[in-house]
C-alpha cells in the first residue's frame, strides 16, 4: 500500500512561562492510501497536537518544532509557507474538529460558511457555489438542505452541527481527512450515525482518515490500524486486530481492561490506570509509563525502550519483550 502521509522523527514542545513542555517526542508513522488509523491515548497524551501539527494550525509561538519532517505526497509540509498550507488545507487535507459549535461562527447561515469556501477554494460563482453547498449537506444526510441552508448553527442539534463540520470538511474533496473527536459530547445513537457517514463518505471518496479518540469502541468499529501514544510517544502501534487481541504494552492493556464488557457482573467495578501521566516539563529519562506500571523492571526507570517489531504490521516500546527479560519474574527487579 503506497503512503500517503508520512511523519518522521516529530517533535512538538510548547514555550511557556515555567519552562519548555515537550508535548510530542520523536514520533514516526504512516498511512497508506484510503486506509484509517485511530490514534488513542489518555488526554493530554499529544493525540491533537500531532493533528494540528499535519494541518500546521498550531500556534507559533508558542508551540515549536523542535525536529523532524511531515511528508504528504512527498513534499514536506515543515517547509511549505503559510499561503501554501492554505492551500494544502483547502484541497487536499480536510479536518473535523471535536466542537463544531466553537469551530462554526454562531453569527453567519450555515450556507453562507460552505459557499465562502467553496467560492475562494473553488472559484464558482455564488449561484453554483449554493447549489455546491445544497449538494455537500445532502451527502452528510443533513435533512431538507435547501432549508437548512438558510438556518444558523444554533438552530442545528448537535449531530447535525457535526454532519455541518465534515460537509465543511468534505467541501475540497481531500485525500486526507483528520477527525479530532468528532464524537464528542454526542449521545451513542448519533455517534453510530456520524462514524457510518465517515464509512460510507471515505468509500465514495477513496480518502485516507485519521481518527482522534480515546473510545476504543469506536477505534474497533472503524480503523484498520492503530497507534497508541502514552506522555507524547508512541508506546503500541498495530493492525487493529493485533493491538486488540494481542496487545504488547502495559499501557496499551490497561487502556483495554479499562473498556467496559458485554460479558461482565453488573456488581463487577471497572479498571482504571492508577496515577498520573508524568510532567512534560522534566519527562522521564526511561519508560514514561514507570511509575504507573506494576510489570516495571529496574531498568524501565533510566533507559527508553526501542520499538520491537512482533510482526511486520504490530510493534512497541517496551523492555518486558526483550529476550533477557523473559528468564525472570515481570515486576521482581522494580
Amino acid at each position: 500500500m503506497e503512503n500517503i502521509l508520512e511523519v518522521k522523527n516529530l517533535s512538538i514542545s510548547f514555550e511557556t512561562f515555567f519552562g519548555e513542555v515537550e508535548a510530542v517526542r520523536d514520533i514516526s508513522f504512516s498511512i497508506g492510501q484510503k486506509e484509517t488509523v485511530a490514534i488513542v491515548g489518555e488526554s493530554g497524551c499529544g493525540k491533537s497536537v500531532t493533528a494540528n501539527s499535519i494541518m500546521r494550525l498550531l500556534p507559533m509561538p508558542p508551540a515549536f518544532f523542535k525536529g523532524g519532517e511531515i511528508i504528504f505526497k512527498g513534499e514536506n509540509l515543515l517547509k511549505r509557507t503559510d499561503k501554501e498550507m492554505e492551500e494544502i488545507r483547502s484541497s487536499k487535507i480536510g479536518m473535523v474538529f471535536q466542537d463544531p459549535m466553537t469551530s462554526l461562527n454562531p453569527t453567519m447561515k450555515i450556507g453562507k460558511q460552505i459557499v465562502e469556501g467553496i467560492k475562494k477554494h473553488q472559484g464558482l460563482s455564488r449561484e453554483e457555489a449554493r447549489k455546491k453547498a445544497i449538494e455537500m449537506l445532502n451527502l452528510v444526510a443533513v435533512p431538507q438542505p435547501e432549508k437548512r441552508i438558510n438556518q444558523y448553527p444554533h438552530e442545528f442539534s448537535g449531530g447535525m452541527r457535526q454532519r455541518v463540520m465534515i460537509a465543511l470538511a468534505m467541501v475540497s474533496n481531500p485525500e486526507l481527512l483528520i477527525a479530532d473527536e468528532p464524537t464528542t459530547a454526542l449521545d451513542v445513537t448519533v455517534q453510530a450515525q456520524i462514524l457510518e457517514l465517515m464509512k460510507d463518505i471515505q468509500e465514495k471518496k477513496n480518502m485516507s482518515i485519521i481518527l482522534i479518540t480515546h473510545d476504543l469502541g469506536i477505534v474497533a468499529d472503524m480503523s484498520d490500524r492503530v497507534i497508541v501514544m502514552y506522555a507524547g510517544q508512541i508506546m503500541e502501534e498495530g493492525l487493529t486486530s493485533e493491538i486488540f487481541k494481542n496487545p504488547k504494552h502495559p499501557y496499551t492493556r490497561k487502556l483495554l481492561d479499562s473498556v467496559p464488557r458485554l460479558d461482565m457482573n453488573r456488581d463487577e467495578n471497572l479498571h482504571s490506570i492508577e496515577g498520573t501521566p508524568p510532567d512534560l516539563y522534566i519527562p522521564p529519562k526511561g519508560c514514561s509509563f514507570y511509575d504507573r506500571c506494576d510489570m516495571a523492571l529496574k531498568i524501565c526507570k533510566e533507559h527508553l525502550p526501542g520499538f520491537d517489531d512482533h510482526t511486520d504490521s504490530h510493534r512497541s516500546r517496551c523492555w518486558l519483550n526483550h529476550p533477557m527479560a523473559k528468564s525472570r519474574e515481570r515486576g521482581e527487579e522494580k
